[in-house]
């Protein structure tokens, strides 16, 4: 089968039946709430990039497996130029939609997994690769929507999973069978897994001999007995669900990012789908190697696009009020894209400076200092940029009024006339929802938060940076001799 078309990807989502709560309500059909209606949009958005001639080379790899076209997010990098492309797919899907490319997850857990099932393959002797393969082989000829999941519920921080008082805080087996196992537990945050179809699980992080039922990995359907998703639900999704028009919202089309918490009540999974069971020692590694991906692509390449957004917003802004050529909003604006194209640069760079690994595996992961270093510049850098988009935008990216009250046959005239300045009344408007979608959103928690949080990459910095090479460098420059 050829790259699904965005209709194709509409038909299927329309056939999905999770079982899915918004809001306290089953949704029943993904297509008929607002909300989640959103992420199945956004998920259109990638097949319709994939489907356009200019943005090919970013958007369409070729299998390794196959030699067969496929799409970006189920493509395995296999050099520096499949990492540069892959975080430059980042950037553009991020411009396009203004929230999250909900594959994006899913795609570098599956990069992680190609990695270490190889791995685990040469050391223990195990079939994992050749089970991933498989997976992978049959996901990319019907190029299917993966989320992925790596988040439990962890409860008492201070306890080891199998020291929570309630064990299912961390997804775990409940029980083997000769054709597969039994797994119970959640995964919390998981970014647009209702409407996927299929999500990648992953363990939550390292683990310890003893925590063998804990160390999993596997392929879940959407819809598989068993499973419920619990999707976010904020002042946002009130508002998307009882606005007349989202010609009103900010981001009308995709809207907030959306997730779910994915409860897992005893969910059989074969064991063609399964990835990794039992090996502990390999745990640690599988989730690092994420991390590093995610952390060039979520970091370093997605947020920017939100940059790009929000600077045009800006522009925008100040060209409808008339202040384009004000010294100071210059000087903001140039700060904005400073923290942004920093932050690129490095994702650029951790893409380049990227290896093999394991050696000998095919399988291409980012380099990770640059990667830590992107994803921490653009933590900090966003929430200046939104501080700055605010200052821009003024008052009224929190004061404006419906747009709807333009046409209102008592007071629309009013708004016309007193809303109105160097551009029309609606286009001011129009900026101001789309700057409030920014500054006043929930894009700065989830730039801080996603792919963890800035005290984990600070730490990774330190154990990455060879401080005895620059101690030499000063010791050799300064003739310092050791005692």
């Amino acid at each position: 089968m050829a790259l699904k078309t965005a209709d194709e990807y509409i038909e299927s989502a329309g056939k999905l039946t999770p079982r899915v709560y918004c809001g306290g309500k089953r949704v029943e059909n993904l297509l008929d709430n607002a909300v989640t209606l959103s992420v199945v949009r956004a998920t259109t958005k990638i097949y319709e990039l994939a489907e356009d001639p200019q943005y090919k080379e970013i958007m369409v790899g070729t299998s390794h497996l196959t030699g067969e076209p496929v799409n970006r997010n189920l493509h395995i990098a296999r050099n520096n130029h499949d990492l540069d492309m892959r975080q430059e797919m980042a950037l553009l899907t991020s411009q396009h939609l203004g929230t999250c490319n909900y594959r994006c997850v899913g795609c570098d857990a599956l990069n992680a997994l190609a990695a270490s099932t190889w791995e685990m393959d040469r050391d223990l002797g195990t079939d994992y690769n050749k089970r991933f393969n498989t997976y992978l082989a049959w996901a990319q000829a019907n190029d299917l929507a993966c989320s992925g999941a790596i988040t439990d519920a962890k409860g008492d921080r201070k306890k080891r999973p199998s020291q929570q008082d309630d064990i299912d805080m961390h997804l775990h087996v409940v029980e083997k069978r000769p054709d597969g196992i039994v797994v119970r537990g959640a995964k919390v945050s998981q970014s647009g897994a209702i409407g996927a179809h299929e999500t990648i699980v992953l363990p939550g992080g390292a683990l310890r001999p003893g925590e063998e039922d804990f160390a999993i990995a596997f392929a879940v359907p959407n819809g598989t007995p068993g499973l419920t998703y619990i999707t976010q639900y904020n002042a946002y999704s009130v508002e998307r669900e009882s606005v007349k028009d989202v010609y009103e919202l900010g981001n009308p089309l995709f809207g907030q990012r959306e997730t779910s918490t994915m409860v897992f009540e005893d969910v059989f999974i074969p064991w063609e789908r399964v990835f990794l069971f039992g090996e502990t020692k390999y745990c640690g590694r599988l989730v690092a190697r994420f991390a590093k991906a995610h952390r060039m692509n979520c970091g370093g390449a997605c947020k920017v696009g939100y940059a790009d957004l929000i600077i045009g917003g800006c522009m925008l802004a100040v060209e409808y009020t008339g202040l384009d050529k004000i010294p100071h909003i210059q000087e903001k604006v140039i700060d904005m894209v400073r923290f942004s194209e920093t932050s690129h640069a490095c994702a650029i760079a951790a893409a380049f400076r990227g290896k093999e690994e394991p050696e000998g595996s095919g399988v291409w992961m980012p380099d990770d200092l640059f990667g830590n270093a992107a994803k921490l510049n653009i933590a900090h850098g966003f929430w200046e940029i939104m501080k700055n988009a605010g200052d821009i935008g003024g008052g009224g990216v929190v004061t404006m009024h419906a747009i709807s009250d333009l046409s209102h046959p008592e007071i629309g005239e009013y708004v016309r006339k007193y809303i109105a300045s160097a551009a029309p009344a609606e286009k001011r408007m129009k900026v101001m929802k789309f700057l409030q979608h920014w500054t006043a959103g929930l894009h700065g928690p989830g730039t801080w938060h996603g792919a963890g949080a800035p005290a984990t990459q600070r730490m990774a910095l330190y154990a990455l940076t060879d401080f005895e090479a620059k101690k030499k460098l000063a010791k050799d420059l300064m003739l310092l001799k050791d005692d």
